[in-house]
């Protein structure tokens, strides 16, 4: 696409994004938006078969759009009850990881005590090119005494917006700058014992600024295949709860046809 086209297409998805039209609800006319958005109908089709195609719109009727509908029908059960929680006390804490004893109390189950580990927030991001590309880090982590592929992504300091954590990192451990990253979800990598909410954004489209500066967390930089990712699954090369979860949130949104940086 020529740059007034990509332009339109931008400005299309940050509508959407943004919530000017909802799941559901049709787009203006191909003539409204043609004149509101000062493109030639030829021009404007071709952007929206861009944007059927990554499933941000769908086709509605002749020459009508909409944005898909993609409401969750399962509903939580509402009659089921919480644990009680008496109280907490630290077995052990620094700048890194806090255990704790929780006092606990299940419903129908007495009273015991429950070992939380309590770790950083973390922020994570999968940044893709127009060659349907991921940037990712070959990395040696001693702890499984292992190579493999990552994220870039790390820890959330205090007060800052994970949204700038996670472009702060990418920049800094691969030397690139993601032209923008949206959310997809936020959970928890071991929800049983361990308290460290892992924040995953994704987004296409980056530029090189220079070299990574964060060198102990650099690895080599490489632009990976999104075609490769089930083999490198398959192998054992892909490390960390975060780079699965981005992944799979991508290769999934492939597979039905959305946009991988739609919101999930």
């Amino acid at each position: 696409m020529g740059p007034k086209s990509e332009r339109v297409y931008r400005t299309i998805r940050e509508w959407i994004t943004a919530g000017r039209y909802l799941p559901g609800e049709k787009l203006p006319s191909e003539r409204s938006l043609s004149e509101e958005l000062e493109i030639g109908r030829t021009q404007l089709r071709q952007v929206l078969a861009k944007l059927v195609a990554e499933g941000v719109v769908e086709v509605h009727g002749r020459s009508s759009y909409r944005v898909p509908d993609r409401s969750v029908s399962v509903k939580a059960p509402a009659d089921l009850e919480p644990w009680r929680i008496h109280g907490e006390r630290t077995v052990y804490d620094n700048q890194w990881v806090k255990l704790t004893l929780a006092d606990v109390e299940p419903p129908g189950v007495e009273r015991f005590e429950h070992h939380v580990v309590r770790l950083h927030h973390v922020a994570i991001a999968a940044v893709l090119d127009e060659q349907d590309r991921v940037l990712m880090l070959w990395r040696y982590r001693f702890v499984p005494e292992t190579f493999g592929w990552e994220l870039p992504g790390g820890i959330v300091d205090p007060g800052e917006d994970p949204a700038a954590t996670a472009l702060r990192e990418v920049e800094e451990e691969t030397g690139w700058r993601p032209d923008a990253l949206e959310h997809v979800v936020t959970y928890q990598p071991m929800v049983g014992m361990v308290d460290s909410p892992h924040e995953i954004y994704v987004g296409r489209g980056a530029q090189l600024v220079g070299e990574p500066s964060d060198l102990e967390e650099a690895g080599h930089v490489a632009w990976v295949p999104l075609a490769d990712i089930p083999g490198l699954m398959a192998r054992g090369e892909l490390m960390g709860s975060g780079t699965l979860v981005a992944l799979l949130h991508v290769l999934a949104s492939r597979a039905a046809g959305s946009s991988p940086t739609a919101a999930a």
